[in-house]
């Protein structure tokens, strides 16, 4: 092995030696397979039809995270069809829904996305102020972004909230990572540590992405919103009393009177 990967070895395959990741599964029989090589097509059908046969009594779990899509390690429709549509699926890039032929029910493959988190850490970390960022933060998102389904995705066995609801999704990440930085005594900032005492539910350091409507509000209020001007700004975010009021030109009014404007972010 490479230096840099002696650390990851394995000493308990009983002298088992694995060339091919047939082997590996074979001998392991893994519940999931997690793709991270960007080797196109890695999974193959037949490791697919293997992973279902192994895990009979549950459902695969397959996740081809590599982008983009010419070095995914398969495809959702493949994992659907090796598995007898028993998969509980995740990828890295974007892959369309999928028609079972003889039910013509319509599945949605889920994106295993940093879009979901990493702005609501972001946001969250700037507004309490961490000290730093620890795991179980971070691990206290995880756990609010599983919770964040509504009954509609439950019910589809959709793996992540639809990306319509996103804005939504990551207000309630970002209350449950300053939740968390609170309990763990590291936010800085005395507004949210009053915040989530007065939410109450602060006690012990587990991380289990809940979160309190008085934080959940704060947020809100302090979340980027898009606007076409300072007007429609201020109607959405009206604690920005500072910015100005800037008069629109003729030209802005008559070319907004005749046809809508395209959106700009301010």
């Amino acid at each position: 092995l490479a230096e840099h990967k002696v650390y990851f070895a394995r000493h308990d395959n009983d002298g088992v030696q694995c060339k091919t990741l047939e082997d590996t599964v074979e001998y392991v029989k893994p519940t999931a397979l997690i793709g991270l090589s960007t080797i196109y097509k890695a999974f193959s059908e037949s490791i697919l039809v293997r992973m279902s046969e192994i895990n009979r009594d549950s459902r695969p779990i397959i996740f081809p995270l590599s982008n983009p899509e010419t070095k995914a390690e398969c495809t959702f429709e493949e994992a659907m069809r090796c598995t007898d549509n028993r998969v509980l699926f995740a990828s890295g890039t974007a892959f369309p829904e999928y028609t079972i032929p003889e039910t013509s029910e319509v599945r949605v493959p889920g994106q295993g996305n940093n879009m979901y988190v990493f702005p609501a850490i972001g946001l969250g970390a700037v507004l309490c102020k961490p000290e730093w960022i620890t795991d179980t933060m971070i691990y206290a998102v995880a756990k609010a972004l599983a919770n964040s389904r509504n009954s509609a995705e439950v019910q589809r066995n959709e793996l992540y909230p639809r990306i319509e609801r996103i804005r939504e999704v990551s207000a309630c990440l970002a209350a449950a990572f300053i939740r968390q930085a609170v309990r763990e005594g590291l936010a800085q900032d005395a507004e949210y540590r009053d915040l989530v005492a007065r939410d109450g539910r602060c006690e012990g350091e587990a991380p289990d992405g809940a979160y309190g409507e008085l934080v959940l509000s704060a947020v809100k209020k302090r979340m980027w919103h898009p606007a076409e001007n300072f007007e429609q700004l201020r109607e959405c975010c009206p604690h920005h009393h500072h910015h100005p009021k800037v008069a629109a030109s003729p030209a802005e009014d008559s070319q907004h009177s005749s046809a809508p404007r395209q959106q700009a972010s301010i």
